[in-house]
């Protein structure tokens, strides 16, 4: 009898506190739901304005929604150097066929080693360390949804 409570406990705990639930997306500040899509298709029409500009400053101009994950496209004259990032706005678990991303072309390569051991370390998460990684960088091309 106190296994078949414990079990309905746990259960009622587990459904009322959302245990398995997880965001695919962070909290929107409007009640409106985003439209992602439209949303980062500003940034495609108005890329000229990020390209030779700080990484830092296109994601300030991202106050609705943040990359979620982050994948580097290493150069393929030299393997060491990472010449391109795809930022995915959706969690790993989300289908890669709807998918929202954008493509960035560096100015500058980034040491493949360095960009790799981050990326993996965080599972391909875009967090803070690649943030300042990526930050001072100057975008070369950008390459929309």
């Amino acid at each position: 009898m106190k296994t078949r409570f414990l079990l309905f406990a746990l259960c009622f705990l587990s459904i009322v506190f959302n245990a398995q639930k997880k965001s695919i997306l962070k909290p929107v500040v409007s009640k409106k739901s985003l439209d992602t899509l439209n949303y980062l298709k500003n940034f495609e029409v108005n890329k000229s304005e990020f390209i030779g500009k700080p990484f830092s400053y296109l994601l300030s101009k991202m106050n609705k929604i943040q990359p979620q994950t982050v994948w580097i496209v290493p150069n393929p004259i030299d393997n060491t150097m990472v010449e391109k990032s795809i930022f995915r706005f959706y969690d790993m678990n989300y289908t890669i066929m709807n998918e929202v991303k954008i493509l960035i072309s560096w100015e500058n390569g980034m040491d493949y080693k360095t960009v790799s051991f981050n990326n993996k370390r965080n599972k391909f998460y875009f967090s803070d360390s690649e943030k300042k990684i990526l930050r001072n960088q100057n975008c070369e091309k950008y390459f929309g949804v």
